[in-house]
């Protein structure tokens, strides 16, 4: 999309199908847990953690900034293949950083833009930061080593800088003030002096500034995934070196969240293990079916879709979901209040009638990707 012309219409790049079907299913489950019918009543698995812990909707986020490091690698190595020199390839690099924080800043203000508490952070702008970050790294060196040191560096850096960095005003966590507390954390601390009273939770904000360095290297694993898999090795080969990392990850991340737990909202180090290893074990399977048994079918169309298409259909859900909850049908309900309540609430129990509610939106999201892609109309932000 862009933020000044019309979108821009591309023909989709070569790619491997199993990615392509890979991010519809990510997208497809992010907008099913981003709108459930009623989040107090809605199925546990399709809420986010309240703070330590994991369920299936904190794996979604993660999976997406991964697929987009797989997507990076493959999408360079064919401009190289152009011969697309990285003079050439760093207007489109920052152009499509913009339009990312630019659309990111359109779903957090929309309908009003109260530009005097508009929030700065968010889910796009995340994938801005860590696209532009990973950009440069691919345009300045290819090396795998430096990869894997930055992602190691990153994780054990901010671990270090939650456990050892003192709160200013309170002392040392883990010492002087409990360790990771919701509030007195450095990443909150940071946001609340850098965008008072434009945070997400008011005094802390689950997209912040510090959480940003995990969230890199999240992305960082999405580009050693993409290397890995755009090898010349046998699939079968490249399928089990997926599959030991993944299980190793998920591992690791499940032996350090013994002291540094599992956290979606401060992004920490065992939550990037743990769901990157998931994350693996996932594009395994898409790997496996699609691209080595070749399986091809209905059930792929519907993946396809929202998988061409999958940046786009996230910023339309994000927009049609509050106009949906700021149309007011009375005086007490929105329109989405009033449907669920209306509808969906009594279909066998209240946690069922969310899902559903949750699954007919996706429907409805799914009609203009359709329309999209039914055209042939790709848009690339």
């Amino acid at each position: 999309m862009s933020a000044t012309a019309s979108p821009q219409i591309t023909k989709p790049s070569t790619r491997l199908l199993s990615i392509d079907l890979f991010r519809g299913l990510t997208v497809a489950f992010m907008i099913l847990v981003n709108n459930n019918g009623n989040n107090a009543l809605a199925y546990r698995a399709l809420n986010h953690s309240q703070w330590n812990g994991f369920t299936p909707t904190d794996l979604v986020f993660p999976t997406f900034l991964f697929i987009m490091g797989i997507s990076m690698v493959l999408s360079f190595s064919a401009q190289r293949a152009k011969g697309t020199s990285n003079a050439g390839m760093l207007p489109v690099i920052l152009r499509r950083f913009a339009l990312l924080f630019f659309w990111g800043l359109v779903v957090n203000g929309f309908p009003y833009f109260h530009l005097g508490n508009l929030r700065i952070y968010g889910v796009l702008q995340r994938f801005a930061v860590c696209y532009l970050l990973c950009a440069l790294l691919l345009l300045v060196t290819d090396r795998i080593a430096l990869r894997v040191i930055l992602f190691v560096a990153a994780l054990i850096g901010y671990w270090a800088l939650l456990r050892f960095v003192p709160i200013p005003g309170h002392g040392v966590p883990g010492r002087d003030i409990p360790f990771m507390d919701h509030d007195l954390n450095l990443v909150s601390w940071i946001d609340r002096h850098v965008f008072p009273g434009r945070l997400f939770e008011g005094s802390r904000d689950p997209e912040g500034l510090l959480s940003d360095l995990p969230a890199f290297a999240t992305t960082l694993l999405g580009l050693l995934a993409g290397a890995w898999i755009k090898q010349a090795r046998p699939a079968a080969q490249k399928l089990l070196g997926l599959l030991g990392a993944g299980a190793v990850l998920v591992a690791a991340g499940l032996l350090w969240s013994e002291t540094f737990p599992l956290n979606k909202r401060l992004w920490t180090s065992s939550y990037v293990l743990f769901a990157g290893g998931l994350s693996i074990l996932l594009l395994a399977f898409f790997y496996y079916v699609v691209e080595i048994r070749q399986s091809r079918g209905h059930w792929t169309y519907p993946l396809l879709v929202f998988g061409t298409n999958a940046i786009t259909a996230y910023v339309f859900s994000e927009l049609l979901s509050t106009a949906v909850a700021v149309f007011k049908v009375n005086s007490t309900q929105s329109f989405q209040v009033h449907v669920y309540s209306t509808w969906f609430i009594h279909l066998v129990n209240p946690a069922f009638g969310s899902f559903l509610y949750s699954f007919l939106f996706v429907l409805v999201c799914f009609i203009p990707t359709w329309l999209l892609y039914r055209n042939r109309i790709f848009i690339k932000i």
